[in-house]
């Protein structure tokens, strides 16, 4: 295994987006605004406008998360103080750069959906806590202290704020570090980054909880935080392995190997089957208690129309990775790795969509341009922020204090 110093390799490189990157994100964003006008403005009844801000919401959470998930990424480096991912830090920290604009749209989606479309209908309902009306419910009206719609929005507001304001700090103590060099700014990282990752561990779940489980508010699983977070992380690290791995196909990044490469596959492999273990465990704990108004999730979710989507979010999100990542070597090889990361980006999308769809939709449950189109355009719209974050600093922390570690890391 050769080894490496500051001479091998040009520490300035900058990447410069432009040319078919920037083209195929601008392409896939108008493909995104022509899905969004179908939904609302071709196909106008209210069940498909509904099922338009269903997908809107869907991938404004999945676009939020694999910001938070480069968040999560830096914070979780600087608390261990690991060296290995010290060279490659500008991929995840691009990702917290995007997050605040993440945030932003998911908010505006929520509020447009609860009050438009009743995206929430479950409990935001007209007169569904007052006994007297014909809409009441006897269930939700027992949470309506907790579901109701200001203090539901407050809560989107200050988590979403509160993770935006950890995710700059995070990036912009890095850029300090570049100019002024010593250890201040990295050891304000590592109390930052620990900070982050406390207040983040008790409200992910919570946030989960009002974003997607409230919208079948009369089901509940104490399991359903880990759950999200779970999709949240793996979805994140193969977004952070495979923009590196593009980059690296494209003459960038020399300096991260295939044993970089290694250990984020190792990741990837070893929270996939996390993942599975708590989807296993909320589906058995269901199964086996038989308690009616848990059950019900899981019926909906083997009616005819979801039942094959249903058995193939496990066989994508579990037996692909499990099975074609055993091996030292397929973590090791560059196109099975892009491979395994593009299915596990498809196979999450997936887990969200059976999230959401069987609960927010009673009738015009199709699949087709709307969920697609939404899709690719939130894809090219993640593509073009990332990029453009990555593109405005060097693609390495010159001065962090463990990059000679990562340099030659060897596994």
């Amino acid at each position: 295994m050769g080894t490496h110093n500051h001479t091998t390799h040009n520490f300035n490189e900058q990447f410069e987006f432009s040319g078919k990157a920037k083209t195929w994100s601008l392409v896939a964003m108008l493909i995104g605004i022509v899905a969004i006008a179908y939904g609302f403005l071709i196909d106008s009844s209210e069940h498909h406008s509904e099922r338009t801000f269903a997908n809107l919401l869907l991938m404004g959470y999945y676009f939020t998360c694999i910001c938070a998930a480069g968040a999560f990424f830096l914070a979780l480096q600087f608390v261990a103080q690991a060296g290995w991912s010290a060279g490659l830090l500008r991929i995840p920290q691009a990702f917290a750069k995007v997050l605040p604009v993440a945030a932003f749209i998911l908010i505006l989606i929520i509020i447009a959906g609860l009050f438009s479309h009743n995206l929430y209908h479950h409990w935001h309902l007209e007169g569904i806590s007052d006994e007297k009306h014909a809409n009441f419910d006897p269930i939700v009206a027992e949470k309506s202290s907790f579901l109701n719609a200001p203090f539901f929005l407050l809560r989107q507001v200050v988590f979403l704020s509160i993770y935006s304001i950890f995710a700059v700090l995070l990036t912009r103590y890095s850029n300090a570090e570049d100019k002024l060099g010593g250890l201040a700014n990295y050891n304000k990282s590592i109390k930052v980054a620990t900070i982050f990752l406390v207040i983040f561990g008790f409200t992910q779940p919570i946030w989960s909880f009002d974003t997607i489980m409230s919208i079948e508010a009369h089901w509940f699983s104490t399991m359903f935080g880990w759950y999200n977070f779970a999709a949240l992380w793996v979805s994140g690290l193969c977004a952070i392995t495979l923009t590196i791995i593009l980059l690296k196909k494209s003459g960038h990044l020399t300096w991260v190997n295939e044993n970089h490469l290694h250990d984020l596959g190792k990741f990837i492999f070893a929270f996939s089957i996390f993942w599975t273990y708590v989807w296993f465990s909320q589906f058995l704990l269901i199964w086996y208690a038989n308690i009616p108004e848990e059950t019900v999730y899981f019926y909906k979710r083997w009616e005819d129309e979801y039942k094959f989507w249903f058995w193939l979010n496990i066989v994508i999100n579990f037996l692909a990775p499990v099975l074609i990542l055993m091996t030292r070597d397929a973590k090791r090889q560059t196109n099975t790795l892009m491979f395994v990361c593009i299915l596990l980006l498809c196979g999450h999308w997936l887990d969200y969509y059976m999230m959401i769809m069987p609960g927010s939709l009673e009738e015009h449950r199709d699949f087709g341009i709307t969920e697609i189109g939404i899709a690719i355009g939130f894809v090219g719209l993640f593509t073009f922020l990332m990029l453009t974050k990555l593109a405005s600093k060097p693609l390495v922390p010159q001065n962090h204090p463990l990059l000679e570690e990562s340099l030659h890391h060897q596994i």
